[in-house]
Order: C-alpha cells, then sequence, then structure tokens
C-alpha cells in the first residue's frame, strides 16, 4: 500500500508553537489573544519568514530539524514579536 503523500508548511506549526510559548510570558499577559489576533499574529509571522514545506516522512524530519536550530528559532521568535506587536497595536476586532 502506497503512502499517502500530503504537503506541510512545516513553517505554520513552529510559527503556532512559538506564538502559544510567548502568550504564556508575562511580558504578553495584556496582549489580546482572541482567536481573530491569534490567528492574525500567526499569518503575519508567516508572511514575514520563508515557507518550509514538505511532503513525505524523511522531508518533514529534515525540515524539523533545521527549524530547530538556534538560528531558525531566533529567526521565527523575531518575525511573532514583530506581529505580535503590529496586531497589538492594530487589532481588527471591535
Amino acid at each position: 500500500m502506497e503512502n499517502e503523500l500530503i504537503l506541510v508548511n512545516k513553517m505554520e506549526s513552529t510559527v503556532r508553537q512559538a506564538v502559544e510559548e510567548l502568550f504564556k510570558e508575562k511580558e504578553y499577559e495584556s496582549v489580546c489573544k482572541c482567536s481573530r489576533c491569534k490567528l492574525d499574529i500567526i499569518a503575519l509571522s508567516l508572511n514575514i519568514l520563508p515557507p518550509k514545506y514538505a511532503v513525505t516522512t524523511q522531508g518533514n524530519a529534515v525540515v524539523s530539524v533545521k527549524l530547530s536550530s538556534d538560528q531558525w528559532r531566533a529567526d521565527v521568535s523575531m518575525a511573532v514579536y514583530k506581529a505580535i506587536k503590529i496586531v497589538n497595536n492594530n487589532p481588527r476586532h471591535s
């Protein structure tokens, strides 16, 4: 039986995880965490960062290892910091 191939942007799960981690920090207590703001932060972060697509299990593993490097984690954190600041200053809800 052939394995099902699924196209995945590994950067998305990495950014989602980073957002959840940063939201736990004291400095972000006052940031709106409604689903609209959270998704806006994720979307803006993903637009700042390059996509990292994978199709196979092996490709997924390779991309995951690369995204766990200190440099990539710093890049993701910086993009999320920027996105939080922008969305927090310009929320798109009333």
